[in-house]
């Protein structure tokens, strides 16, 4: 079983995709413990989603989302309902898929365990596993994990993936089904587009008191401002107390010493490479080289089926040994000097032609060079020694001395924070106050009557926040002359929107009966199924759907509060059949999805699942 892993693990990130495997925060462990508790935001047969673990998964998408897309992230993509429940359903799916794997009693061998360590070459030096590199590395993450919790988090990882494989990884298509669907997904469509826009309707859209009354009267919670407070509070963190006391010069080059041996960096080596299917084409590639060497680039462009390097000349990069398929490795390693050519050589990926275009001898790396990385692990080090010394203090005085945070803040050099007011649900602008333990205590009869600190509450590892309500202000309901003006607004671009789509509708037949409808349309797009052009899923959908047996062919839809969107596809493109010769496997994949889909769907049905949506929609 686990040679499959090894051979399909395509197609087993597609099957954890589908279940959402992340598994960033706990183990298979888990799935055995139910304590109950009103923190619980789902049970899956008995066994709890805590509201803990939901918080963590959340903070954990966030975290990968800011990391991919920098400062253009926005915090609120996964702040509404239905992101939280897609959440929720990865996270109710692991627990049926891990349960089904316990009790077919799936098990990873300590024996697979290790090697599955050995051969990640991130913990490897020289091509060797390397106990010091691996401890190293694990201590670089962020969080950083101990061997003991990256070793569970992987064992679940490869028993899951027994699971996987072994219900969808047999599933076949022939060829006439694999060369059918890759018709349909390389088809293109030459597709133009003309919005009819709600905007231009507002003015016709007249909403009068009575209606703006009677919306107001059947949605009045709508309208209800929820109870709100200003509070102050005070955070102590790992991290400034990292900044309070930061790592001497000495420290610094003692740890540098201390891994001397960690910070051996191997010979590196950089190349390009033209990648062909068959050794006549690499045999017909490298003839036109010798005749033209300096052409590399150029031929790699033309040639090379590697996509990725042949847009860059067939450039690689610096690499290390271990991080190419052995047979690559043993040429690029075999040359001994730049600009030299070796191949055709085979790999499991073709033929390559292959240039040596750079080498890096063996080195250790200086201090200067690693000073930021381990000033910044040491500071990290000092900061959480400091927590773990003072938190046990920081909670006792702001309970002892509940009536304020003043003596918490002098004593250990914190400064006492305001917010502006803000609601027990909408609090996800406040940073370390969006949490709901916090919250909950924050907005507590006592807190809010006494104006007492709340408990010292771990908001995130390393990082303790204490609270106190400064002013409170109750629930209370918005009357209609308050209301109104935001009701009309609201009413008359809805009304918009219908006004858009009658409108739209009525252009739509016009065209299909051979009318321009006076429709201004814009630039056409070629897509497919494989590349939309930036349309939305929902209008690609469309175009894709519509019927083509004649051309032009007409369609539209209702783009919700935008307004009306017609479709004009003028020409339909087919892909080469030969195309399709080589689709099988990707068919394959895509039936061993379906079959897992499939297979989840029956797990769900047998299951007993209960959210508590009070609890799912408490935010973090």
């Amino acid at each position: 079983m686990f040679d499959f892993v090894e051979r399909h693990k395509r197609i087993l990130q597609i099957f954890l995709a589908i279940i959402g495997l992340t598994f960033a925060t706990w183990g298979i462990e888990s799935y055995t413990r139910f304590h109950g508790g009103a923190d619980t935001v789902a049970e899956v047969n008995g066994l709890r989603i805590s509201q803990r673990e939901f918080d963590q998964e959340v903070q954990r998408q966030q975290d990968q989302l800011r990391r991919m897309f920098g400062r253009s992230y926005d915090p609120s993509i996964l702040d509404t309902p239905e992101s939280r429940r897609t959440l929720l359903e990865g996270m109710i799916n692991q627990r049926l898929v891990a349960s089904a794997a316990i009790k077919a009693n799936l098990v990873v061998t300590d024996e697979m365990l290790v090697d599955t360590i050995h051969s990640i070459p991130a913990f490897q030096t020289g091509g060797q596993f390397d106990k010091g590199q691996y401890e190293l590395a694990l201590r670089s993450q962020n969080p950083p994990m101990s061997p003991a919790q990256f070793e569970s988090k992987l064992r679940t990882d490869l028993t899951l993936q027994q699971l996987a494989g072994a219900v969808g990884g047999t599933a076949m298509a022939s060829r006439t089904v694999s060369e059918r669907l890759a018709a349909l997904e390389a088809q293109k469509r030459e597709v133009s587009e003309a919005v009819v826009p709600a905007e231009q309707f507002l003015a016709k859209a007249t909403i009068d008191d009575a209606k703006a009354k009677a919306y107001y009267d059947s949605n009045q919670a709508e309208f209800r401002t929820p109870e709100r407070v200003r509070a102050e509070y005070v955070l102590l963190s790992a991290d400034a107390l990292a900044r309070l006391d930061p790592p001497t010069e000495a420290e610094v080059k003692q740890a540098y010493e201390a891994r001397a041996a960690q910070l051996k960096v191997d010979e590196q080596r950089r190349a390009s490479h033209i990648l062909v299917k068959t050794k006549e084409e690499a045999d017909e590639v490298l003839a036109e080289l010798k005749a033209s060497p300096g052409r590399f680039a150029e031929l790699a462009k033309k040639y090379s089926q590697d996509t990725g390097s042949a847009a860059k000349g067939g450039d690689l990069g610096w690499f290390g040994p271990g991080m190419m398929v052995k047979p690559f490795e043993e040429a690029v390693f075999g040359m001994k000097k730049e600009g030299e050519l070796a191949g055709p050589v085979q790999s499991e990926f073709g033929f390559h032609i292959i240039k040596l275009t750079g080498i890096q001898g063996a080195k250790t790396r200086s201090f200067e060079e690693v000073r930021p990385e381990l000033t910044a692990e040491l500071a990290r080090q000092k900061g959480q020694r400091k927590f773990a010394e003072s938190a046990e203090a920081f909670g006792n005085l702001v309970y002892e001395q509940p009536d304020s945070l003043k003596p918490a803040a002098e004593r250990f050099k914190l400064q006492i924070r305001t917010t502006p007011w803000i609601a027990k649900s909408a609090a996800q602008e406040l940073g370390p106050l969006d949490n709901p333990k916090l919250l909950a205590a924050l907005f507590s009869p006592d807190s809010i009557k006494n104006k007492r600190n709340t408990d010292a509450i771990e908001v995130a590892p390393g990082t303790l926040v204490a609270a106190r309500v400064a002013e409170y202000q109750p629930e209370a309901q918005r009357s209609f002359e308050e209301a109104k003006a935001e009701i009309l607004d609201k009413l008359r671009r809805r009304e918009a929107v219908e006004l858009a789509r009658k409108d739209g509708e009525a252009k739509l037949e016009q065209l299909k009966k051979g009318s321009d409808a006076a429709v201004k349309w814009n630039a056409p797009k070629t897509v497919s199924r494989r590349d939309p052009q930036g349309l939305p899923p929902e209008v690609l959908q469309k175009v894709v759907a519509a019927d083509v047996s004649k051309l032009p062919a007409y369609t539209g839809l209702l783009v919700p509060e935008k307004g009306y969107a017609l479709l004009r596809i003028s020409r339909v493109i087919d892909p080469d059949p030969k195309q399709s010769a080589d689709n099988e496997p990707r068919t394959a994949q895509l039936y061993g999805s379906s079959q897992f889909q499939a297979y989840l769907a029956s797990l769900r049905s047998q299951a007993d699942i209960e959210v508590r949506k009070e609890n799912l929609e408490r935010k973090q």
